[in-house]
């Protein structure tokens, strides 16, 4: 395989980049806790996963070349992305109290899941990505698998960190301060992803 190592580097840049998974990973982080964040994080790999798999097929030559199909993706993305960042900005508490009742698990796995599914520009990623790192004359479904298991486990990893470091800011989060402040920029940045998805071009 060509340049293993460097298709390593530029996952985990990727990956490290803020984006709609990551704030949702910190979301869900400090509200549930370190282990509350997985069932989001493995949505997240799982959605990398299947865009990867629907990029390699006749699908994502369709989002590829279709403008229509790219901008209907596009806005379905872009709406939700919107909804999230309303349902931030008007958070009154990242810290369950006894009276709340919190998300499922599998409620957070779904969010994280379509955030990753309805967003054409991942999709793109892999359509330009791994074509560039896998060796023609070698095995393509060895070398594909390769590559995705190694994006899924490093979204895991990275992913996990995040939602470590969130977890331990619970105590600043629980209060009034920390919520407004959190909750304005967590809203704001879904807001702001939503836009640019909005605003996107191939």
């Amino acid at each position: 395989m060509a340049s293993y190592g460097l298709f390593l580097l530029l996952a985990t840049l990727t990956i490290l980049s803020p984006g709609p998974g990551v704030v949702l990973t910190l979301s869900n982080s400090v509200r549930h806790g370190w282990s509350g964040a997985l069932p989001g994080i493995l949505g997240i790999a799982l959605g990398g996963f299947l865009v990867a798999g629907i990029s390699a097929s006749s699908v994502g030559l369709i989002l590829a070349t279709s403008a229509t199909a790219f901008t209907v993706l596009k806005y379905i993305g872009a709406v939700y992305l919107l909804y999230l960042g309303v349902k931030m900005w008007n958070t009154k508490t990242f810290i369950p109290t006894l009276n709340d009742t919190p998300s499922r698990p599998w409620r957070r796995f779904v969010e994280a899941l379509s955030i990753q599914l309805l967003n054409p520009k991942a999709g793109f990623f892999f359509l330009a990505v791994f074509p560039q790192f896998i060796e023609p004359a070698g095995n393509y479904y060895t070398q594909f698998l390769l590559l995705v298991a190694s994006y899924g486990l490093l979204v895991i990893g990275i992913h996990s960190g995040y939602a470590l470091m969130a977890s331990r800011a619970r105590g600043w989060l629980s209060t009034r301060q920390g919520t407004r402040v959190v909750g304005k920029l967590s809203g704001l940045t879904f807001f702001s992803f939503g836009v640019l998805m909005a605003s996107a071009s191939k």
